[in-house]
């Protein structure tokens, strides 16, 4: 199997079941040509993450790693009139961008992006919980903090998902000197030895290469 096998397949997939419009489409024509990263979550993942804020019935989404706000935007369709959705960016270009992004998609009103350094800014979200889902997607050294404080943040039913967890199956080796690997080979042993959560991991394929997403939800 190749990567052009798994991107037809995941385009066969977008085509039939996730529907992308406009604004979703100029989302990432405006990134592409922001020169951002095209580092964004593939459009049935988009989905999926909009899926599981409607499981959980969430009003309340933190979001850690905004780029150019796609997953932002498809967590924040999901929430209702009076949800809220909370964005951590630590690079001002991208903040800018996602700011525009959001509100060209309507979501504006219901977004708050703040910039800075995650691990700087998650203290102050203290009184702002619980939050019902916890997207984590930023530098993958600091995935073990960025789950410890989305932990401290969630309710009992929250769903905290972590992506690019695979590394293109690199996170399989221990002798691995890539410090992203190295940072998602930390944060498995600490998922491993949580008991507040019950947790898996699922590999992925597709146009964004070949990776996976954790998925933990909060025990009662």
């Amino acid at each position: 199997m190749t990567e052009e096998v798994w991107s037809n397949v995941e385009r066969y997939i977008s085509e039939a079941l996730v529907h992308s419009d406009a604004a979703l489409e100029a989302t990432l024509s405006a990134s592409d040509a922001a020169g951002v990263p095209s580092i964004n979550v593939a459009p049935n993942q988009g989905k999926l993450l909009h899926m599981l804020a409607l499981m959980v019935g969430a009003k309340r989404i933190l979001e850690i790693g905004t780029l150019g706000g796609y997953s932002t935007i498809w967590m924040a369709r999901a929430l209702p009139e009076d949800g809220q959705l909370v964005t951590l960016e630590a690079d001002p270009k991208h903040a800018s961008l996602a700011r525009r992004n959001v509100d060209a998609a309507g979501v504006g009103p219901i977004v708050e992006i703040q910039l800075g350094k995650a691990l700087d800014l998650l203290p102050a979200l203290a009184s702002r919980g619980p939050f019902d889902l916890i997207f984590i997607d930023a530098d993958k050294t600091n995935t073990v903090p960025y789950f410890d404080w989305a932990l401290t943040l969630a309710r009992p039913g929250s769903l905290i998902v972590v992506d690019n967890v695979v590394r293109k199956g690199a996170v399989a080796d221990p002798s691995s000197s890539d410090k992203d690997v190295q940072g998602m080979r930390r944060f498995y042993a600490r998922l491993a030895g949580e008991r507040r959560v019950t947790a898996t991991a699922i590999q992925t394929v597709g146009s964004k290469g070949y990776d996976g997403f954790a998925i933990a939800i909060v025990k009662p």
